[in-house]
């Protein structure tokens, strides 16, 4: 799914309405440990106060399991953002997190093409 390209957000001429680190309130840190490949998905839960329309497209997005990466590139905004947004989420218990699987090397080579594959096709 496309990050929006029209609404209040996205103005042709003047680019993001809103700077990204608005969206979470200043925050920079999430609550909740995530990482870059940390998979959410939707509990089917839904919030119980309006958290914003970046918080509805991130939710959106959690239908089927997604990384923390890919949802950030969607959404068209800063990891650490993203990150505050999904452990919002998490907290009000609108989507889980799971951790990437451990490796024995953190930089293997074929796990980073997989996921670069990945993003390629959803991009």
């Amino acid at each position: 799914m496309p990050a929006p390209k029209d609404g209040p957000l996205l103005d042709e001429e003047a680019g993001r309405l809103i700077r990204p680190y608005t969206v979470s309130g200043g925050r920079t840190r999430p609550t909740a440990a995530l990482d870059l490949l940390s998979l959410v998905i939707a509990t089917g839960t839904v919030p119980e106060e309006c958290l914003g329309p970046e918080y509805t497209l991130a939710l959106r997005l959690c239908r089927g399991p997604i990384s923390v990466a890919e949802i950030s590139a969607h959404l068209g905004l800063p990891a650490a953002v993203t990150k505050v947004l999904l452990s919002d989420l998490v907290d009000c218990g609108a989507i889980t997190a799971r951790a990437p699987r451990s490796h024995d090397t953190p930089t293997d080579r074929s796990l980073l093409e997989a996921v670069l594959d990945g993003l390629r096709r959803r991009l």
